[in-house]
C-alpha cells in the first residue's frame, strides 16, 4: 500500500530543500571569501567610493563652468570691471546674471558638506538644491528680462538648469543604488566567510600531534644480536 505522506513530513522536506545543502557550504572558498571582505574594508578606508567622487567632481565642474559662462558674459557687455560693478553693486533682479553664478555656488556648498564631507546616503540635500534652482530659474526666466540681452539670456539659465537635473539624476540612479549593493555585497560576504569558519575549523598545529622518535634502521636487530652474544657462555 502507498503511504501518502503527512503535513509534517512535506513540511520537514520543504525546510530542508529551502536550506543549503552541506556540500554547498563546504564549497566556499575562505580565502577568496577573506580577500573579498579585505577589498571592501580597503574601500571603507578610503572614505569615498569611487562613484562618489565622480559625483562630486561633476558639481565642481558645475560651479566652474557656470562661472566660466558668466565670465564671457561679462566681457561680451563691456568689460569685466563695468560688467561686474553693474551686476553686483547695482544688482538688478530682471537683467543680472550674477544670482545664477550664486546658484551655482549655493548647489556646490550644499552637496560636497552634503556627499564629501557628511557622507550622506540619502537624496534629500540633491532634491532641496534642485527644487530652489528650478523654481528660482523659471521665476527668473518668467520675471525678468533676459531673453532680450542676446544669446546668454537663454544659455546661462538653460545649462543651469539641466546641469542640476544630470546631477539629480546621477546620485539617484547611479550612486545610492551602487554604494547599497556594494554594502549588501560585503555583508554576504561577511556572513558567509563566518559560516565558513564555522565549518572549516583552522589547522591543527604541529603542537597537538605526538609522534614518538624514529628508531635508526637496522639498531633493533644489532641489539638483539649483542644481546645474545653476551648471554652465551664462555668456553
Amino acid at each position: 500500500m502507498i503511504q501518502v505522506p503527512t503535513d509534517a513530513e512535506n513540511a520537514h522536506s520543504s525546510s530542508v530543500e529551502s536550506c543549503p545543502s552541506l556540500r554547498d557550504v563546504h564549497s566556499i572558498n575562505p580565502t577568496q571569501l577573506m580577500a573579498r571582505i579585505e577589498s571592501y574594508e580597503g574601500r571603507e578606508k578610503k572614505g569615498i567610493s569611487d562613484v562618489r567622487r565622480t559625483f562630486c567632481l561633476f558639481v565642481t565642474f558645475d560651479l566652474l563652468f557656470i562661472t566660466l559662462l558668466w565670465i564671457i558674459e561679462l566681457n561680451v557687455k563691456g568689460g569685466i570691471e563695468t560688467t561686474l560693478e553693474k551686476e553686483v553693486l547695482h544688482y538688478d533682479y530682471t537683467s543680472s546674471y550674477f544670482d545664477i553664478f550664486l546658484l551655482a555656488v549655493f548647489r556646490f556648498k550644499v552637496l560636497i558638506l552634503a556627499y564629501a564631507m557628511c557622507r550622506l546616503r540619502h537624496w534629500w540635500a540633491i532634491a532641496f538644491t534642485t527644487a530652489v534652482t528650478s523654481a528660482f530659474l523659471l521665476a527668473k526666466v518668467i520675471i525678468s528680462q533676459l531673453f532680450s540681452q542676446g544669446a546668454f539670456g537663454y544659455v546661462l539659465p538653460i545649462i543651469s538648469f539641466i546641469l542640476a537635473w544630470i546631477e539629480t539624476w546621477f546620485l539617484d540612479f547611479k550612486v545610492l543604488p551602487q554604494e547599497a549593493e556594494e554594502e549588501n555585497r560585503f555583508l554576504i560576504a561577511q556572513d558567509a566567510s563566518e559560516r565558513a569558519a564555522l565549518l572549516h575549523p583552522g589547522v591543527l598545529s604541529d603542537g597537538q600531534f605526538y609522534s614518538p622518535p624514529e628508531s635508526v634502521a637496522g639498531s633493533s636487530d644489532e641489539d638483539s644480536e649483542e644481546k645474545q652474544d653476551s648471554e652465551k657462555p664462555i668456553v
